[in-house]
C-alpha cells in the first residue's frame, strides 16, 4: 500500500489556498519527501514567519530566478498569481532580473512566465510600465533619482565617479541596471530593492553586493527585522548555507551585536 503523506493542519491550509486543485507526482513517487517538505515550507515557515502572501511570494519568485529554480518558478507563479501577486508585478520581478543575473539566465524564466500568462488568459504584451524614455538623458535622470532613494544623496553624480579605466561601469549602472528598471511602475523602490536582495542572496557569492542592498533596503525602510523575516522565509528555496550567509550580512550591516 502506498504511503500518504500526513500533512499538517497549517501545510493543508496553505497548499489549499497556494493550489487548490494542484497534485504534484512527488506525492506519488516521494510521498515521504513531500510530507517532510510540505510541512516544514508551507506549514511551519508561512505560520511562524508573519509576511503577507502577496510579499512572501514575490520573495519566493525571486529566489527562484536568483538560485536558478525554473522548475520551482513554475510550479510558484501560479500560487503567486492566486496569492495576491498582479501580473505586472510579476514580469517587473522578472525584468530587473536581468540586471542582477543577466539574461542568459532570466530569458528561461520570461518564456515561463509567458507560457503560464497565456495559460491563463492574461493579454500579452502588458500594458507599458515605463516612466523613462530610451533616450540616455531620461535615463541617467531617472537612474540617479532611484539610487538617491536607495542609497542616500551622495549617489548624485555617481556616474561620473567611476574607475578612470573602465568609467562606463558606473554610467551603465546608472542608467541601465537603475534608469532602466528600477523607475518602471509594478514595484515600488522598497519592493525592488527587496527583489534585488533576494536575487543576490539567493546566487551566493555576491555577499559584497548584498551587504550594498541590505543598506539600500535599511534606507528604503526594509528594516532589520523584516530582512531577517525575508531570509527566514526562503529558507526552504536556497537551503542553510546561502540563507546564513545572508543572515550574517544582514547582522553586520545593521549593526546587531553577538
Amino acid at each position: 500500500m502506498s504511503y500518504v503523506p500526513q500533512l499538517s493542519d497549517e501545510a493543508r491550509d496553505f497548499r489549499g489556498r497556494m493550489l487548490p486543485t494542484y497534485a504534484s507526482d512527488l506525492q506519488r513517487t516521494d510521498p515521504e519527501f513531500v510530507e517532510r517538505f510540505a510541512n516544514f515550507a508551507f506549514g511551519e515557515v508561512a505560520s511562524e514567519i508573519d509576511l503577507p502572501d502577496r510579499t512572501r511570494f514575490m520573495c519566493w519568485l525571486a529566489t527562484c530566478l536568483g538560485c536558478q529554480g525554473i522548475d520551482e518558478f513554475r510550479a510558484l507563479l501560479p500560487a503567486a498569481l492566486n496569492m495576491g501577486v498582479e501580473p505586472e508585478t510579476v514580469k517587473e520581478i522578472v525584468y530587473q532580473a536581468a540586471a542582477y543575473l543577466g539574461i542568459a539566465r532570466v530569458f528561461p524564466f520570461l518564456k515561463v512566465t509567458n507560457e503560464i500568462f497565456e495559460l491563463r488568459g492574461i493579454e500579452l504584451p502588458l500594458e507599458s510600465h515605463a516612466t523613462t524614455t530610451a533616450d540616455k538623458e531620461s535615463r541617467y535622470e531617472g537612474g540617479e533619482a532611484a539610487q538617491v532613494a536607495c542609497f542616500g544623496e551622495h549617489m548624485h553624480g555617481f556616474k561620473d565617479r567611476g574607475n578612470a579605466d573602465y568609467p562606463w561601469i558606473n554610467e551603465w549602472l546608472v542608467r541601465n541596471c537603475f534608469g532602466d528598471w528600477y523607475t518602471r511602475e509594478g514595484l515600488t523602490i522598497p519592493e525592488r530593492e527587496l527583489m534585488t536582495f533576494c536575487y543576490i542572496a539567493a546566487q551566493g557569492g555576491c555577499e559584497a553586493q548584498l551587504r550594498s542592498h541590505t543598506a539600500g533596503n535599511v534606507q528604503c525602510g526594509n528594516d532589520r527585522e523584516f530582512l531577517i523575516k525575508v531570509v527566514s522565509n526562503n529558507v526552504p528555496f536556497i537551503g542553510y548555507p546561502r540563507s546564513l550567509n545572508a543572515m550574517a550580512v544582514v547582522e553586520e550591516v545593521t549593526g546587531a551585536k553577538e
